[in-house]
């Protein structure tokens, strides 16, 4: 179910969101940003779920092992 919200923005702001992301879209995108920050319950669900993929596990551990050195090539 949804639910109607208004908020105030600076005229900029609107004006940004409706030239980047779109009219009829601007919902979407904000509900996407903010959902991690106040359904914190189902994104650690998720991550439990992906930890318990030992396929993807493996192959995120490999991923990391190979790209671990990349950061020594970088400059400081």
């Amino acid at each position: 179910m949804q639910k109607k919200l208004t908020i105030t923005i600076d005229e900029k702001v609107y004006e940004g969101l409706h030239a980047v992301i779109g009219r009829r879209r601007i919902s979407r995108f904000i509900e996407d940003l903010v959902r991690p920050y106040v359904l914190y319950h189902e994104l650690k669900a998720a991550y439990q779920q992906m930890a318990q993929d030992e396929e993807r596990e493996a192959e995120a551990l490999e991923w990391a092992e190979a790209t671990v050195g990349d950061v020594s090539d970088e400059t400081r």
